[in-house]
């Protein structure tokens, strides 16, 4: 029994009070209320204090002064510091542990930078960009002597247009799983290879080709006091023992130096490409080494989706076509009689394996729709450059 009733009485009183006015207060405004307040009691104790994060000491070496270590005792020893162990290195070596030194340890190690172009390169000002690195000049469209190729009529594949639906339907349809396939996939591409080279037989000069995979490219240039190189993958490189025709003159080759660039300042020419401080000063490779039997580059096909984890877009894509050109040129050390460079072209425009219903309306039937002959017009009088 309590000392003091009278306290102990309006303590209880209070409680209930308490109590009895949580209990109004709940009733009255419902159970959005409840859930704010459990939304307060959250917010409250996330607004706590947040945990001490502790801070490492630093080791303070005193001249003089010798630690004392468990290392001799060979186990742990709670009042004693740790001891320093050396570096253990491996007498052979181990490619799944090696460590790379500094870069300013290297051999290669330069001051000058070196501003790298590589196939996942996406240049800021697109052509702009890619024209001022390489010192060159685009012309819009082919040459009318490429395409005079594939417009004359002994050129012509028998059935040309059936086959060519026939390959877009095949990679589209029936060489897929895919509800909705890629418009542009390598099975199409190498279709209408196929399909080219079915000329073979009046063109002989085919057969002397050869089509390559995941060759890796250098090339370096200077451009001003710096030094720019393009290095990597890109795409396939169809390959010839005999070299191409010129296309321009030098006349008309010359007549480009007047030229003036288009500039894009304040932005950098440099913007996006890679600085680095280890390399080669002077290298060039086509990508095979010593003498080989098809040394004489012919075309180059750069397929947009072939890297899933680098998607460009039209123009940046656009850039490396040229940068990867001019350094295959400038690799092979072949003299670049123009630089070409075609629109956007669209072989077809919809391909539907399901019809598309909007409103219970057929919008598009299925199947292939919109297919654009002049574009693998333009396929063929490149493949056939060379070879008429």
């Amino acid at each position: 029994m309590s000392m003091y009733p009278e306290v102990t009485v309006a303590a209880a009183a209070l409680l209930s009070f308490r109590h009895f006015s949580k209990l109004s207060w709940l009733s009255v405004h419902g159970a959005r209320n409840r859930l704010q307040a459990r939304r307060l009691c959250v917010g409250r104790l996330s607004a706590g204090k947040a945990p001490s994060v502790k801070e490492s000491k630093e080791k303070v070496a005193i001249p003089g002064l010798d630690t004392v270590t468990y290392g001799e005792k060979m186990h742990f020893v709670p009042w004693l510091a740790k001891p320093v162990w050396p570096q253990w290195e491996r007498d052979y070596k181990d490619p799944k542990h090696f460590r790379s030194p500094p870069s300013q340890e290297m051999p290669l190690y330069q001051e000058t930078p070196c501003y790298v172009f590589n196939q996942r390169t996406s240049a800021l000002e697109g052509v702009r960009q890619a024209l001022w690195l390489t010192k060159s000049k685009a012309v819009s469209g082919l040459p009318p002597q490429l395409l005079s190729l594939a417009e004359s009529p002994a050129n012509k594949i028998p059935n040309q247009e059936i086959r060519v639906q026939n390959a877009i339907k095949h990679a589209c349809f029936w060489d897929t799983t895919e509800e909705q396939p890629v418009k542009y996939s390598n099975t199409l591409f190498f279709n209408l290879l196929h399909l080219c080279a079915t000329l073979q037989s009046s063109h002989p000069l085919i057969g002397r080709r050869m089509l390559t995979e995941k060759y890796i490219l250098a090339a370096s240039w200077k451009r001003g006091k710096n030094l720019f190189q393009v290095r990597g993958q890109n795409g396939l490189k169809y390959n010839s023992m005999d070299p191409l025709p010129r296309i321009s003159g030098k006349q008309q080759v010359s007549e480009t130096a007047h030229n003036a660039l288009e500039t894009f300042y304040p932005v950098s020419p440099t913007v996006d490409l890679q600085k680095v401080h280890v390399y080669k000063e002077q290298v060039n490779c086509t990508g095979f080494r010593g003498q080989h039997f098809y040394p004489h580059a012919h075309t180059l096909y750069f397929l947009e989706g072939d890297d899933a984890r680098c998607k460009l877009r039209p123009e940046q894509f656009r850039a490396k076509m040229i940068m990867f050109l001019f350094g295959n040129a400038l690799a092979q050390a072949h003299t670049l009689f123009g630089v070409w460079l075609d629109e956007d072209a669209e072989i077809y425009d919809i391909a539907k394996v399901r019809p598309p219903f909007i409103k219970k309306q057929l919008k598009v039937p299925a199947g292939l729709a919109g297919y654009k002959p002049e574009t693998f017009t333009k396929f063929l009088a490149l493949y056939l450059h060379g070879a008429v």
